[in-house]
This record gives structure tokens, C-alpha cells and sequence, in this order.
């Protein structure tokens, strides 16, 4: 295990949630994809995956608009947070308008 790596106990705890559960979705997921997926994302990588600067990202978190979620002295962004983020920003009026 590496120094950065929490204790799986530790992450099941602060998800408030049985650590055989943990355990066992973690290996349900490694048979189905064998690959590790971020969960949680810094908010350079998520302002990255989006298109936008850190600051503009940062306005998003603050006014409610993306969730996040603050680990200690962290802030991280749940990876579907961005995804639901941009599925509420998409609309039909947006189809067919130029930039």
C-alpha cells in the first residue's frame, strides 16, 4: 500500500457505509472494468474535463451550481457531478446554436 492510500476501513467509515459492501463493490468493479476510475475529482481536473478555467469552476462550486464535496482540507467534485452539471446546462435550444 502507498503512504497516500487511506485504510479501506477508514474510506467505509467516512462513507458511513459497511466495509464488506465497500469491498465487495470494489471487486465487482474490478471483474466488470479492471481499471481504475476516479470517483472524485480534484477541481483542475474537473474544470479539465468541462473546459473551463479553475476560477470559473470555483464560482460554479460556491453559487451551488456543481456539488462538491470537502474531504479534510480538500475540496473534491464527484465525477457525475459534472456530468449531471452539463446535462442541466444542455437544453434544446441549445441544438443548432452557433458558439
Amino acid at each position: 500500500m502507498h503512504r497516500s492510500e487511506l485504510p479501506l476501513a477508514l474510506i467505509a467509515d467516512l462513507l458511513d457505509v459497511p466495509e464488506d459492501d465497500l469491498r465487495n463493490l470494489i471487486s465487482e468493479r474490478r471483474t466488470v472494468h479492471d481499471e481504475t476510475t476516479l470517483v472524485a475529482l480534484t477541481v483542475a481536473e474537473a474544470a479539465r474535463r468541462i473546459g473551463i478555467g479553475r476560477t470559473k469552476l470555483y464560482e460554479y462550486v460556491t453559487s451551488g451550481e456543481i456539488a462538491s464535496v470537502k474531504i479534510g482540507s480538500l475540496r473534491r467534485i464527484p465525477a457525475e457531478a459534472v456530468n449531471d452539471f452539463l446535462a442541466r446546462r444542455l437544453t434544446v435550444s441549445d441544438f443548432g446554436t452557433a458558439a
